[in-house]
């Protein structure tokens, strides 16, 4: 099966479970070896051999493994990939004309291909950084507002 970077993949039940039973071995393995080693050694089901991974690859899995546990879609997007407006919309899980605006206001760093635009996903993922922070910043102070009227025990 080949699986696009860009199209998630959504566990089901099965999924879901499998994903929770691996994360927590994963967890437990890098949490008794927080400093290394660099390459992690993989025993494949069913005598299949053995794999050696770089560390970092081990870490990522762990955190795609617990969104899937969760029950989330994943997608891997390198840092580097260059999206289309669609792609770049449907990650943010906005309508393609709200993005464009975004891009057109600079709220987004793009470039023009011709006369399309290409999102890096860098850019993409700084503005949802960006946006969360202010969104918390937001219900902080919404918080503190309505303790200081008296609303909210």
């Amino acid at each position: 099966m080949s699986i696009s970077a860009l199209e998630p993949v959504h566990p089901d039940h099965d999924d879901v479970v499998a994903a929770d039973a691996a994360l927590d071995r994963i967890k437990t393995y890098l949490s008794a070896h927080p400093a290394g080693p660099g390459m992690v050694r993989v025993t494949v089901a069913e005598g299949a051999g053995e794999l050696l991974l770089p560390r970092a690859a081990v870490e990522l899995f762990a955190q795609i493994l617990a969104f899937m546990a969760a029950g989330h879609g994943v997608s891997v997007v390198p840092a580097n990939a260059e999206l289309t407006t669609q792609q770049a919309a449907d990650l943010l899980n906005v309508s393609r004309p709200y993005l464009i605006g975004l891009l057109d206001t600079e709220e987004i760093e793009y470039r023009k291909v011709g006369k399309h635009r290409r999102v890096k996903a860098a850019s993409l993922l700084e503005y949802m950084r960006n946006d969360d922070q202010r969104r918390r910043a937001a219900a902080d102070e919404l918080s503190a507002l309505t303790q200081e009227m008296g609303i909210a025990e």
